[in-house]
């Protein structure tokens, strides 16, 4: 692993490799996320999060 992170572009249902790497950063928590485990993200936002929990803090708030 190159240990960089990727810059993409995330569409909606796949994401586009714009900078080579290995990681992104969740949006909510801060967290490394490798790619291959990359599941959830928002189009809209260009986001990605670690998890459903960290998927849904941010929907919640976007509610507000």
């Amino acid at each position: 692993m190159n240990k960089k992170k990727a810059k993409l572009n995330f569409k909606h249902n796949y994401f586009e490799i714009v900078e080579e790497g290995d990681h992104v950063l969740c949006a909510i928590s801060g967290k490394k996320i490798q790619l291959q485990n990359l599941t959830y993200w928002n189009v809209d936002l260009q986001e990605a999060y670690y998890s459903s929990v960290e998927a849904n803090k941010r929907y919640k708030n976007l509610k507000k």
